[in-house]
């Protein structure tokens, strides 16, 4: 079988690398690609994802049997709707129930609809409103841009000040929709399910590292890191997240006649009182994809076939549960912000090699070199038998690329690294009498 998969970054170079190892692919292409999902198949930098007749054609010329569509923004603008409507089977949802990530509003709104635990929120579409509403909530509160961010629409203000200042940037684009969301507290979780309309099936937890700076310090990012699995997520909260939060929205997203079929990655707070759902985005996360697919010990093509054909019975996606899998972000100097691109990169295969992946982003190829062209660039990825060991094996992998222009978090995993030491300390305690 043919397969295309839409998208350019390190998460599509994680997907490429494990649908290639599938004995189903035959031929994997990807659109637009990047240098390192040309290591596992044939780039189409020429095909406009935008183009949606243009990626229909591309697909009956080639005899596509599967696409894959990576980005969120794709199945927003409906990429999944028009293949599906050309014959062609794509796996992802519709334009209507990409909503879930599409629009917080609406997602705020099935919450309250469906009883599906989440924070206080109100929805605003004028300044004044909004900044009356958060003088009276006070801080801390969170802002959210109501459309897509990458990842970087979310304030966590500590003030009602810094509150407003996020109001009115958002609220410069005309036409703004925001939600004004009570800030809970807990530990982040990231859960993620495959879903077939009907029907879900866990396929692994992770944490990510949302801001730029160790001991999350600065602003949002697209994500500087990750860890599989969260160990948070115990099998009594994974069993409530599911029959609380996944299956809710699968009955309300049906009921509003746009079954959800796809990944359902639902962002989480472990709250005192139980999980409650953040955010939902609907598709692999980045960089969590660069954690999940190298713990993957299942063939994951069969499992998005069945999904697409709206029949997950008797399917499972398993993950080795004897190893932990952490990934160091590398970024461009100045990210988030304004980049420097054009730097060389050299040393990935030096850092490369047994349980060690490095996952290319935002890089380019001219000639034999490879080139800084993003924010986010590479994605170092390591297995071990613990987080402690996996932060280890990443690290010392980061120590052999060779990039000054460069930067990176130093302390991904630190919660579940201390968690580590804490439970080998109490394994060494002496028995009290």
């Amino acid at each position: 079988m043919k397969i295309l998969l839409i998208g350019s970054g390190g998460r599509e170079h994680a997907l490429a690398w494990r649908l290639s190892q599938s004995p189903l692919c035959t031929q994997l292409f990807t659109a637009p690609g990047n240098p390192g999902t040309a290591r596992h198949g044939t780039n189409r930098p020429d095909l406009s994802v935008a183009d949606h007749a243009a990626v229909a054609a591309f697909c009956r010329a080639e005899r596509i049997g599967l696409v894959v569509v990576g980005p969120e923004a794709p199945l927003v603008a409906g990429l999944v709707d028009d293949l599906k409507a050309a014959g062609i089977r794509a796996f992802g949802p519709t334009r209507d129930a990409a909503r879930l990530e599409g629009s917080k509003g609406f997602t705020k709104d099935l919450c309250a609809e469906y009883g599906i635990p989440t924070a206080a929120f109100a929805r605003f579409t004028g300044l004044a409103e909004a900044r009356a509403y958060v003088k009276a909530q006070g801080a801390p509160i969170v802002v959210k841009a109501d459309g897509l961010a990458a990842g970087k629409g979310v304030t966590v203000a500590e003030s009602v000040e810094q509150a407003e200042d996020a109001l009115e940037a958002l609220f410069a684009d005309p036409g703004a929709e925001v939600v004004i969301e009570e800030c809970l507290f807990g530990e982040e979780a990231s859960f993620f399910a495959l879903c077939d309309g009907t029907r879900a099936i866990p396929i692994g937890t992770a944490q990510d590292h949302k801001r730029v700076y160790d001991g999350d310090r600065g602003p949002n990012t697209g994500g500087m890191g990750a860890y599989a699995p969260a160990a948070v997520v115990t099998p009594e909260i994974e069993a409530r997240v599911m029959a609380e939060i996944i299956a809710p929205t699968l009955a309300g997203m049906r009921d509003r006649g746009c079954p959800f079929t796809g990944i359902l990655y639902a962002g989480l707070m472990l709250t005192a009182d139980g999980p409650k759902l953040i955010e939902y985005n609907t598709r692999f996360g980045d960089p969590e994809a660069q954690v999940l697919m190298p713990r993957l010990s299942s063939d994951l093509v069969p499992a998005l076939l069945s999904a697409c054909d709206g029949d997950l019975t008797g399917v499972t996606l398993e993950s080795d549960p004897a190893r932990a899998a952490l990934t160091v972000v590398m970024a461009a100097a100045g990210y988030p912000g304004a980049v420097v691109r054009g730097s060389v990169i050299r040393g990935i295969e030096a850092a490369e090699g047994t349980g060690v992946h490095v996952f290319q982003a935002g890089t380019r190829a001219e000639g034999d070199r490879l080139l800084a062209d993003g924010g986010r660039v590479l994605a170092v990825t390591a297995l071990g038998d613990s987080v402690t060991e996996a932060q280890g094996r990443a690290y010392a992998a980061v120590a052999r690329i060779d990039w000054p222009e460069g930067f990176c978090r130093r302390d991904i995993g630190y919660r579940a690294v201390a968690r580590e030491a804490e439970g080998d300390a109490s394994d060494a305690a002496p028995a009290h009498a």
